[in-house]
């Protein structure tokens, strides 16, 4: 198969490009954040609310706890941002990604998996018990999430019969596989807010303990933690566009168009799903895992296998 992928020179258009879906997510989110306080709705102010709240951060005096690691803890909040960033190397940005590579799905889940031990490394680094319980929090909150979402890209990798990105896309020319396993995603949907720690699966960095992995960071280790999980919840939101969306397929408008429609629909799915459900508990979260979403997952892989065995797509 031909080399898709981008020249080298696009890895260093990714991040900007990443940085600007970021800053809208946020200025949106603090838009309906204010709205729902009933607090000044001005679009300014919402507009500069991310660009503030880093500078702020980017100034503000670092601390620490006794006898923390200060070094696991800097390396911890310093992966989540880069396993993001690699995660968005197989992103396909219209029609081709950075890397093309054969086994782009594996790739991406292997980053999604350096976010377990960021979060935990961050909590642990602390030497703080809220800290460290936000860490192991996450932990479980990933031995949850990672089985229907590994069976929902497996999904569209086995219809597609192809690891590659760019061969799930172009499988999805005349039909988007979201018509043929709307369980997958779903629980893909699921999975993604889970894997940003976003909305009802914030427990991780939650109120009841003071913030969580994060109750101890401040300045610009507190940046590379919110900005990583931030960032992480756009570019799985993407992937979504590629695995069950049909990539950068459609009418009229070019597949880079397409590609930034779809990602805005699906982070707006899961912006309403932040504001209308309630925070989830751990135990209550594992155990619909491993009961409703595990059993749903693996039957819908099973039935889109026999559709390919047959020849059915």
């Amino acid at each position: 198969m031909a080399d898709t992928s981008l020249p080298w020179w696009a890895a260093l258009v990714l991040p900007g490009l990443l940085a600007v879906a970021v800053w809208a997510v946020v200025a949106w989110d603090t838009a309906l954040l204010a709205r729902a306080a009933g607090g000044p709705r001005g679009a300014g102010r919402a507009l500069g609310a991310p660009l503030l709240g880093g500078a702020r951060l980017l100034v503000e005096q670092r601390r620490h706890t006794v006898a923390a690691d200060r070094v696991l803890g800097r390396i911890g909040g310093a992966a989540l941002p880069v396993a993001a960033l690699l995660a968005a190397a197989v992103l396909p940005l219209g029609q081709r990604p950075v890397a093309d590579l054969a086994v782009g799905v594996v790739w991406f889940n292997a980053m999604e998996v350096v976010a377990w031990a960021a979060v935990w490394m961050v909590g642990w680094s602390a030497n703080s018990a809220l800290s460290l319980v936000g860490g192991y929090r996450f932990v479980v909150q990933g031995l949850a999430y990672e089985l229907p979402h590994m069976f929902a890209i497996t999904t569209a990798a086995l219809a597609a019969q192809s690891l590659r990105v760019t061969s799930i896309v172009e499988a999805q020319r005349d039909l988007w596989f979201v018509a043929l396993m709307p369980v997958a995603f779903v629980a893909f949907l699921l999975s993604t807010a889970a894997m940003a720690f976003w909305g009802p699966f914030d427990a991780p960095t939650g109120h009841d303990l003071a913030g969580g992995a994060a109750a101890e960071l401040s300045g610009v280790d507190r940046l590379l933690l919110l900005g990583g999980r931030w960032l992480l919840l756009v570019v799985a939101a993407a992937m979504a566009v590629p695995l069950f969306l049909g990539g950068g397929h459609g009418p009229l408008l070019p597949a880079w168009a397409w590609v930034a429609v779809k990602t805005a629909a699906v982070l707006a799915v899961l912006g309403w799903l932040r504001h209308r459900i309630p925070a989830v508990r751990m135990d209550r979260f594992t155990e619909f895992s491993w009961v409703v979403l595990v059993p749903l997952t693996v039957a819908q892989a099973l039935v889109v296998a026999i559709v390919v065995l047959q020849g059915g797509l």
